[in-house]
């Protein structure tokens, strides 16, 4: 089976873990291409891997010119399977899918009506466009099954949709490389993570406000932010704005992010929309308790409470009320068997294994049913 992995090739968050993670995986059985649009650290680290990759040089997000390049290898190297990730892949997928004889398929990795959150004009006409091509697409692997919901809700058909939870290797324990001291912290600091591109959808500032009314009660509290994005010069105004900027630190993109969740007592995801959060599963594996919007998938990760918090998108306050819980915790010396269930019930149920599994036996029962001789 030969399958082409196509994306823009420029992402440096969830997504490209997530496609890297599955294509490290398939190599093993499948003959996978990583097809991309910009040959920079996504195409670096697949090739470190070992996965194929192959450069369609684009010009620029709308150039169209690299159809013809991305037609001619599918033919040539009789790809069976095309598997698209994030909205310019999609897009540029959906002037393809016509010409060639192998089935679509997408990968949902975020809600489309948030990819471009606060862009004007130019952000709903690239909205339109992702979610025609969605709507254009012959499958579409969803990460949750809100998303699926959601992809029924703007009229794709539901017989079109397979749903498959996230999943990362467990087997890989984090090492603690780092002290606190290295970045400024005390070993009685109460240290928040949160792992999340700088980027609207993520919501930053609700972390700011729950922050301060922390700092209210206790001085031991530390936001350390690790990603980047457009909001970075923003968000480092806000904190300031919030009077939380000397508890704030920005470590930028991090290769070692395994690693730095050791320096943490918790990990908070603040977003508006996510799918199924690798940053949780992530910190499940490093054991760390977790308090979460209610988004996507989160509610399979964390069941109850003796499993993580969840909260509505947008409430500090309670943000807030379950971070000092934990502290609390912390401080009852319990904090840890919190990180404990997490762990056992995460690895057990969304590995890579299981994940890269089921996305085998998504292609199998297309190509039975588009090929059946194959």
């Amino acid at each position: 089976m030969n399958v082409l992995h196509l994306i823009s090739g420029n992402e440096t968050g969830g997504g490209m873990v997530h496609v890297l993670s599955l294509l490290n995986i398939l190599k093993e059985d499948i003959n996978t291409t990583l097809g991309v649009f910009h040959d920079e650290e996504m195409a670096k680290r697949a090739r470190s891997l070992g996965i194929n990759v192959h450069v369609f040089k684009q010009k620029s997000r709308l150039d169209l010119s690299i159809t013809k390049q991305i037609k001619h290898y599918i033919d040539d190297n009789d790809i069976h399977i095309l598997h698209t990730h994030g909205a310019r892949a999609n897009f540029v997928a959906q002037f393809i899918s016509k010409k060639v004889r192998c089935p679509w398929v997408i990968t949902v990795h975020s809600d489309p009506h948030d990819d471009f959150l606060n862009k004007g004009i130019i952000g709903k006409i690239y909205t339109n466009l992702n979610i025609r091509a969605l709507k254009s697409a012959d499958y579409i692997i969803a990460i949750s099954e809100t998303f699926k919901k959601n992809l029924e809700t703007i009229g794709i058909e539901s017989e079109k949709i397979e749903t498959i939870f996230n999943g990362i290797n467990f087997q890989i324990e984090p090492k603690a490389q780092y002290k606190r001291e290295d970045f400024g912290l005390q070993p009685d600091d109460f240290v928040i993570l949160m792992v999340a591109r700088l980027e609207p959808v993520k919501c930053h500032e609700i972390a700011f406000q729950a922050l301060k009314q922390l700092l209210a009660k206790s001085d031991k509290f530390h936001l350390v932010l690790i990603g980047e994005g457009s909001r970075h010069n923003e968000l480092v105004k806000k904190a300031d704005e919030y009077g939380v900027s000397d508890r704030v630190k920005f470590l930028g993109q991090r290769d070692d992010t395994t690693e730095l969740y050791t320096i943490g007592d918790i990990t908070i995801l603040t977003s508006k929309s996510e799918s199924f959060p690798l940053v949780l599963l992530e910190s499940a594996r490093a054991k760390k308790p977790v308090i979460t919007t209610d988004v996507g998938g989160v509610r399979n990760l964390i069941p109850t409470s003796d499993y993580g918090y969840i909260i509505k998108v947008g409430d500090y306050t309670d943000l807030a009320e379950k971070i000092w819980a934990y502290k609390e915790l912390k401080e009852e010396g319990t904090l840890h068997e919190v990180g404990e269930r997490l762990f056992n019930h995460a690895s057990k149920h969304f590995s890579d294994k299981q994940f890269a599994t089921s996305v085998q036996l998504i292609y199998k029962k297309i190509l039975k049913k588009e090929s059946p001789g194959l």
